[in-house]
């Protein structure tokens, strides 16, 4: 073979290689942008490489390789849920779940359940766990007094039944709980009637402190009044006087001022008025 040939040959291969890269191109280079996360699989070596996870920014892959990209962003969903409570009563619930995917475990989301576990495992636990701890509620509990604990007891048991499939549970609420009109009403009556009793409760309450309050007070000012009677003798309110005669000589308004014409012999003051 000559020098042309071979020239021509390589010229060939090298025409070839480029071809390959031109049109696999798009299967090599993969740029992740924030929020997203890629596992690769490895089609003549090994299959789904799960702990080797690829994070944001540029990759080169093997044409024969492919990267599956996943959105491991934060992601809400938001559901319309029929439920019985535990007297059988139809209630229809409004619930929003907020989750991710475990970045590190994107892998083996994919291998056990795949790009739609949303559909196939976040939704219906979550629908799962609304239905199995309201049941366990009666209607006025759920729509007032045990909303919260019924919304803890629903955030925790989906936490623990996401988790086993690889999905963090951010956050859970029940927006409202809808309850056929005459339910919703009776319970509304009652539930203002036991504040109207608090309140009326409440309003004894007070009258009672308050009545207690001044029986002290009285109690007190008699008790008071008891020990200034029995410390005034006559010779301490005939001092009594005298002092305030000696106070009242020295003022400057005209008056007769009568010593030992009074009763007990106090003085008699006479004014000009």
């Amino acid at each position: 073979m000559d020098k042309i040939n071979k020239k021509r040959i390589i010229l060939i291969v090298v025409a070839i290689f480029a071809l390959i890269i031109i049109f696999s191109s798009g299967k090599m280079f993969y740029t992740l942008q924030p929020g997203q996360a890629g596992v690769l699989f490895k089609q003549f070596s090994g299959g789904l490489d799960k702990d080797n996870i690829y994070e944001q920014g540029f990759h080169i892959i093997a044409p024969w390789n492919k990267l599956i990209i996943y959105d491991v962003k934060d992601q809400k969903n938001e559901e319309t849920i029929d439920v019985l409570d535990k007297n059988g009563l139809s209630i229809n619930v409004d619930v929003t779940i907020l989750f991710r995917p475990i970045t590190s475990k994107i892998g083996y989301i994919h291998e056990n359940i795949g790009k739609g576990y949303i559909d196939v495992k976040v939704i219906p636990n979550m629908r799962s766990v609304v239905r199995q701890v309201m049941g366990n509620y009666t209607a006025e509990e759920i729509f007032s007094t045990k909303r919260k604990e019924v919304e803890t007891q629903i955030t925790n048991l989906t936490e623990q039944s996401l988790k086993q499939d690889n999905v963090q549970l951010k956050n859970m609420l029940i927006r409202s709980v809808k309850l056929p009109k005459q339910i919703k009403q009776a319970i509304e009556n009652k539930l203002e009637q036991e504040q109207e009793a608090l309140a009326y409760k409440f309003k004894l309450e007070k009258e009672k402190s308050e009545a207690e309050r001044k029986k002290i007070a009285a109690e007190g000012e008699a008790r008071a009044n008891q020990i200034i009677n029995s410390s005034l003798t006559p010779s301490l309110l005939k001092m009594r006087g005298i002092e305030a005669t000696i106070e009242l000589s020295k003022s400057p308004n005209s008056k007769v001022i009568i010593v030992g014409a009074g009763k007990d012999g106090l003085p008699l003051i006479l004014g000009n008025n």
